[in-house]
């Protein structure tokens, strides 16, 4: 059974365990292992519990059987965009690999554009790593549009982005 909550700071080791965990397992192959170290400690356990303390940001858990396999993160934009009003970014929307397939990314989005239109963003904001197709993909049926490159740094290599908006 799939649940879904709202995050607390609470969560916080659960929600750096499911994004280092997911992270590493998609894309760590593609980074020098020094990059990657330096990527993955640039962001903590106290890190997290201070955005989920913060209300800027909202982050929404996706649970199997009380245990968190999936979240998305929203927040103010922090993108090189030209935006107007308080657009916001959806920061990461990370899922275990075991739970593709199983429409957890299609609630949690939903949620995340539900949440920003609650908040009043004209909106919403993202980015993709280029050759992630199968990501790309989803956020093209869920009507984000390409509108620009962004170098997303992993330690020292640059990585080519695709920036995504959907008006709301």
């Amino acid at each position: 059974m799939i649940a879904h909550r709202n995050a607390t700071p609470a969560d916080a080791a659960a929600l750096h365990e499911i994004f280092d965990t997911v992270f590493c397992e998609t894309f760590g192959h593609l980074y020098r292992r020094e990059d990657l170290e330096s990527f993955r400690s640039s962001f903590g356990v106290a890190d997290w519990q201070t955005q989920l303390a913060d209300p800027a940001f909202a982050v929404r858990v996706a649970e199997a059987d009380g245990v968190p396999v999936g979240y998305i993160k929203i927040g103010p934009v922090k993108l090189p965009v030209d935006r107007k009003g308080s657009s916001l970014l959806i920061d990461q929307l990370y899922i275990r690999g075991e739970y593709h397939g199983t429409g957890m990314a299609r609630e949690l989005m939903d949620w995340a554009i539900g949440e920003a239109r609650r908040r009043g963003a004209p909106a919403l904001y993202l980015t993709v790593f280029i050759d992630n197709h199968r990501a790309r993909r989803f956020y093209d049926r869920h009507g984000f549009e390409a509108v620009g490159r962004y170098a997303f740094m992993v330690g020292s290599q640059a990585d080519e982005d695709i920036i995504m908006r959907k008006t709301l």
